[in-house]
């Protein structure tokens, strides 16, 4: 594992220290890393998780939030709402020198943290939570007789972990207005929750309410034993390799390009409308796919390729199948009928000519692509006729049925898709 110290900016502009750990080789993805109340990116439990998932390929960046640890900034100013954009920022950091973290993972009020900033970070595919309250409610008791000070002056100082830290009343209006249980309900990432059933300072009913509350894919991991801070060395190692193995299940391969593959069409911003395809390095055949801002893979199936991304064909069929299913939508919403939702299933074959009844093409072979279209909602028998007609007006329908003519150039300077230089981004996953 290699371990840099970086810098970036804060929510409230003063700059942060963070350490990025990366694996000895290419990190199959990024995750970010939040630490507990009052605490430091390089607590046991962060340093411990952050050597497990390296262990399996997986960079990780910790930090300290804003007045905390190495990071600027007052304390006193801060707030929960000013963690989750310091969380958002350090995203944000990752996006604009690496490559966007797909994993998110927070301690105590850290993972309190990380549910709530998941909904502005769109790359994150999964996120743990450890010792995490379900609330941000659960704050108060932890202040003590001196929320009452805080409430009547204004602001108090108060020992946490044997250290001192002035709060102000901003601090309580903060946290009471936070809707974390909403945020948890609509997380549109697979979720961990783990959690020590003999907690002492976030009780184990917090763990149970994160569970129930959010959507599947979800799992539950008991620390068994563990204090809050994961303080033995055994109950941080478990957390961390459980917490490894199962982020693993949500990295795509060949996801973060590596330096010597990426080219200066992969440094740009493309202009809407233009696609750029190039090498990924996984495999003979793994291609890198960026259309806008947005990247995904392709590769040939095993044995052939290493199947670590549809093939031109599954991305064809998946480009015919979301402008039909598109295309419908908008007609019944102009037409105000009630379409529910729509299924598209493709599949493309290699045909003989004389098999088909209907094709110009008498001889040879041809290419057929079966579209099955599903539609669910009150539609009577007239309404299902003219959207099964409609489906064949989808643009790339129509495109598929058209002459096409494809002009092939060698690309120079003067060609290059590009509208603007920015930092490379990398590929999300």
């Amino acid at each position: 594992m290699r371990s840099e110290k970086v810098t970036f900016p804060g929510s409230g502009g003063t700059q942060l220290a963070g350490r990025l750990d990366l694996p000895d080789a290419r990190p199959q993805a990024f995750a970010l890393f939040a630490h507990c109340f009052t605490c430091s990116k390089d607590v046991l439990a962060a340093s411990r998780i952050a050597q497990a998932l390296t262990g399996h390929g997986i960079a990780v960046l910790r930090f300290d939030f804003t007045g905390l640890g190495g990071s600027d900034g007052d304390f006193a100013n801060t707030n929960f709402t000013s963690n989750v954009a310091d969380l958002v920022n350090a995203a944000d950091y990752l996006r604009n020198t690496h490559t966007p973290p797909t994993i998110l993972v927070g301690h105590s009020l850290g993972g309190a943290a990380v549910l709530a900033a998941a909904e502005d970070i769109p790359e994150a595919r999964a996120v743990a939570t450890i010792g995490a309250p379900a609330g941000t409610e659960h704050l108060m008791h932890l202040l003590g007789e001196s929320r009452h000070e805080i409430e009547e002056s204004g602001e108090a100082e108060i020992c946490l972990a044997a250290r001192p830290f002035r709060i102000r009343k901003q601090f309580l209006e903060d946290i009471s207005n936070q809707p974390q249980v909403d945020r948890i309900r609509r997380l549109g990432a697979a979720l961990l929750v783990m959690h020590s059933p003999s907690d002492e300072t976030v009780g184990i009913d917090n763990a149970r309410i994160i569970f129930d509350t959010a959507r599947h894919p979800k799992s539950f991991v008991s620390l068994d034993g563990a204090d809050h801070l994961l303080m033995r060395v055994a109950d941080a190692r478990f957390a961390a390799s459980m917490l490894a193995s199962w982020a693993s299940r949500y990295l795509d391969e060949g996801a973060v390009p590596s330096p010597e593959s990426t080219d200066s069409s992969a440094k740009a911003e493309i202009e809407q409308g233009v696609v750029v395809v190039s090498e990924n390095g996984r495999g003979p055949y793994g291609q890198r796919i960026t259309a806008g801002r947005h990247q995904l893979s392709a590769d040939e199936p095993t044995p052939v390729g290493h199947d670590t991304g549809p093939t031109p064909y599954d991305l064809l069929l998946a480009g015919l199948g979301a402008c039909t299913s598109m295309t419908l939508r908008m007609y019944a919403t102009r037409k105000q009928w009630p379409l529910e939702s729509v299924t598209v299933t493709l599949r493309h074959a290699r045909i003989h000519a004389k098999d088909c009844e209907d094709c110009a093409t008498d001889s040879g072979q041809l290419d057929r692509i079966d579209r099955v279209i599903q539609l669910s909602g009150a539609l009577d028998a007239e309404q299902r006729r003219r959207l099964l007609e409609i489906a064949d007006r989808c643009p790339v329908h129509r495109t598929l049925h058209s002459e096409v003519n494809v002009r092939t150039t060698l690309a120079s300077d003067d060609t290059l898709p590009v509208v603007a230089e920015v930092p490379t981004p990398g590929a999300s996953a």
